[in-house]
């Protein structure tokens, strides 16, 4: 064969080998997509199922009626538009590569197109001369299915989520490159969009076949140009970003989804030239990656996977609504997070005193005691002694239908040279988010993994209160046995936290943890408190609670966070700052029992006792009694009324319109007399459009009591005005129906 016909016979092999597999015809065409007309999907369930469309020969569609993805898939995958179907709102302005790696120390870019013109916008017509980005993986092939879990969910008790996993569709795009250095490596980005909610998934998979090992430095796994939210020629630091809310689950180190999220960056985009600010420097640019590394290595036959990014469209800057779609995200993903045992904090590990706090939860409602931090439980201890001692005490509790489990410290503690994380600017210890810390990927930090697990498993332990959670320490040892350097050891530490919290979930093990590890597997973290306020005076610490739990519960729903009432003295304050003894602060006690379970908000009951007389123990059996009877609209989502500030009443509105009380509401009276109020509850989120019936209830110590019922017509806003004498110093309910 002549040399220029064998240079076009290779060419054509090649271009045989990795041309895209894009046989549209299975997939349903776009032109018959009629969603059915939408009403509020935060009020009513959407009708309209997740599907996957072509749309012509060179576009792929994903779409759930409400948010739409589209991409253009000739010559080179590239998203082009991320609609909200709602508002018509196109979010994307410009078209980039679909993901970014970092490869043997190589920057190579998945899929994209390059030559747009003008990125402040994105007109149909410029995509058919738009080019590849050169030297990127190519498109290959794509695959559709069904939603896979996140994780396996072993519910135990009550929660508020029947539907796990949630449906929708998946949709998978898979990459080969053309050059030799990456023969036998595919990247898949992957795709998923659930029913009823305007939010997708994406995240990434690297596998090694065939060829030498393998090294993801770093990767990017969305790259996205958006349209900016707001605009200055002179300044960027403070603009607001898109309205939308991206959440992953590299989440660590706070008791928030807003400051916990270590991998959502907002950048300005170099592209963009013709952008209003004079530096160019508007956040318009979405860069979901890690901080550091991964830096893993990958042997041939080996697969990678990134951690997942969900991107939630908001049709609204109101903050009541934006946070019922970030509750809503929460209940759909993590739904773990809706389940909310009552329980108690022990501070004893005497066995007498253990069976005791049962006897006492199992007599009043309560369903778990917790053996908390202070009592010098050990976790860690996995000695034929302990462990004995432990399961009796579990079966003991069993036997009352009483959860046990207990308190474990992972970081802020020192261990020693050898196994703390070792800062890298100094090449020592110390230095860590909390001082001295353990790594999690040394010799004593798998062990100490090892050692929780064995003990849960042999002793029946229904709960891990886990303190110090890995929190984001980097570690420089290059001689602990679960990374090998500085680039690695994020990585590998967080990933053995999701591994052992994944684990916590299928065992049915409760796990409360003062950290955002929904997405890994956690069930809750703390409301929001500053612990040493529960040393302040009783009067303040109940204003205060509240304060926490309002402000705790615009993102939460009820169930993801705990509050604290201090039964004896904590972080000092001495007897003016604690309920014991009982019975001589009943009032006290039943505030904070009220205005915990009238919230959806649990506390963390501290102390040796639960009650310390007759009457005591019928207070709090009657306020655990109220709570069960209305717990489904109690561990509802809450609209926010009036923030206590100890001036006048204050209070919350539950409300769900799937149930038959469509709406609960919570008001307080810090006040020492009686006021007379009429308040306006807005009900267009419990589902309420014309009429509702109104009770309204109140207790006194032992017992609880209701009007009959009323009946309330809806203004032109969905509201209803209600008349209501609140006690001094006290409360009342509403119930909605």
């Amino acid at each position: 064969m002549k040399p220029i016909l064998l240079i076009f016979s290779l060419l054509a092999l090649a271009s045989f080998l990795f041309s895209q597999n894009a046989d549209l015809s299975g997939l349903p065409d776009f032109s018959t997509f009629q969603p059915k007309k939408n009403k509020d999907w935060l009020i009513h369930p959407i009708e309209t199922a997740t599907e996957v469309y072509q749309d012509g020969s060179k576009d792929i569609v994903l779409t759930n009626g409400l948010l739409l993805r589209r991409w253009r898939i000739e010559p080179e995958v590239a998203t082009t538009h991320v609609t909200l179907m709602t508002t018509g709102e196109n979010f994307v302005r410009g078209v980039k590569p679909e993901a970014r790696l970092v490869l043997d120390g190589d920057t190579v870019f998945v899929g994209g197109l390059q030559g747009q013109p003008e990125y402040g916008y994105l007109l149909p017509e410029w995509l058919d001369s738009l080019t590849p980005n050169p030297g990127a993986f190519s498109f290959h092939h794509f695959e559709t299915g069904e939603i896979r879990p996140l994780l396996d969910w072993k519910r135990t008790g009550w929660n508020g989520q029947p539907n796990y996993p949630p449906k929708g569709k998946r949709l998978t795009f898979f990459y080969q490159h053309k050059n030799e250095k990456w023969r036998g490596v595919t990247v898949a980005v992957h795709y998923e969009m659930y029913d009823g909610i305007p939010m997708l998934c994406k995240w990434l998979s690297v596998k090694c076949e065939g060829r030498k090992e393998l090294k993801i430095n770093h990767f990017t796994s969305e790259i996205l140009a958006v349209r900016e939210e707001e605009s200055s020629v002179d300044h960027a630091d403070g603009l607001l970003t898109p309205n939308m809310l991206v959440q992953t689950n590299y989440a660590f180190h706070d008791m928030s989804s807003r400051f916990s999220n270590q991998a959502v960056r907002w950048l300005p985009d170099p592209d963009y030239t013709s952008q209003v600010n004079y530096r160019r420097q508007t956040p318009n640019l979405l860069d979901v990656s890690p901080p550091l590394g991964p830096g893993v290595m990958l042997s041939p036959g080996d697969e990678f996977e990134t951690f997942r990014a969900w991107e939630l469209y908001h049709d609204s800057h109101d903050r009541e609504r934006k946070g019922l779609a970030e509750r809503r995200l929460y209940r759909l993903l993590a739904p773990w997070a809706t389940e909310n045992p009552i329980f108690m904090h022990l501070t004893s590990t005497d066995p007498e005193v253990i069976r005791t706090a049962v006897d006492q939860c199992a007599e009043v409602g309560f369903e778990m005691v917790i053996i908390s931090f202070g009592s010098d439980f050990t976790m860690e201890d996995v000695s034929k002694e302990n462990i004995r001692k432990f399961k009796e005490l579990a079966d003991y509790a069993h036997s009352k239908g009483i959860r046990l489990g207990g308190y474990s410290l992972f970081s802020s503690r020192r261990i020693d040279d050898a196994n703390d994380v070792i800062n890298p600017a100094t090449g020592q210890p110390g230095g860590a988010i909390f001082g001295n810390a353990p790594c999690l990927a040394s010799e004593w930090g798998i062990q100490y993994l090892e050692n929780l697990k064995a003990f849960l498993t042999a002793t029946g332990f229904d709960l891990l209160e886990h303190d110090g959670p890995y929190p984001g320490d980097v570690c420089a040892s290059t001689q602990h046995p679960g990374h090998t350097g500085l680039e690695d050891s994020q990585w590998q530490q967080w990933a053995m936290t999701d591994d052992f919290y994944k684990w916590l979930r299928e065992k049915g093990i409760y796990l409360n943890a003062p950290d955002w590890y929904f997405l890994n597997g956690s069930n809750k973290t703390g409301i929001g408190y500053r612990e040493v306020n529960w040393s302040l005076p009783r009067d303040r610490q109940i204003i205060l609670g509240r304060q926490n739990i309002y402000d705790g519960t615009w993102t939460k729903i009820p169930s993801m966070g705990w509050t604290f009432t201090p039964l004896v003295e904590y972080h000092g304050g001495g007897p003016a700052a604690t309920l014991e003894p009982l019975s001589e602060h009943l009032q006290a006690y039943k505030s904070h029992l009220w205005q915990n379970f009238g919230s959806g908000v649990q506390s963390c009951y501290r102390g040796p006792r639960l009650f310390d007389s007759e009457v005591t123990m019928y207070t709090v059996k009657s306020a655990v009694n109220w709570y069960k009877n209305y717990r489904d609209i109690l561990n509802s989502d809450i609209i926010h009324l009036r923030r206590p500030d100890g001036q006048d009443w204050d209070g919350i509105l539950h409300v769900n319109p799937n149930l038959k009380p469509k709406g609960m509401a919570m008001l307080y009276n810090p006040l020492k007399e009686n006021i007379l109020r009429k308040i306006k509850l807005p009900l267009y989120y419990a589902g309420l459009t014309d009429v509702t019936r109104v009770r309204i209830g109140r207790s006194d110590l032992l017992s609880t009591d209701e009007t009959e019922p009323r009946t309330y017509i809806l203004n032109r806003f969905f509201e209803i005005e209600v008349e209501v004498e609140i006690p001094a110093e006290g409360w009342v309910w509403v119930v909605m129906e």
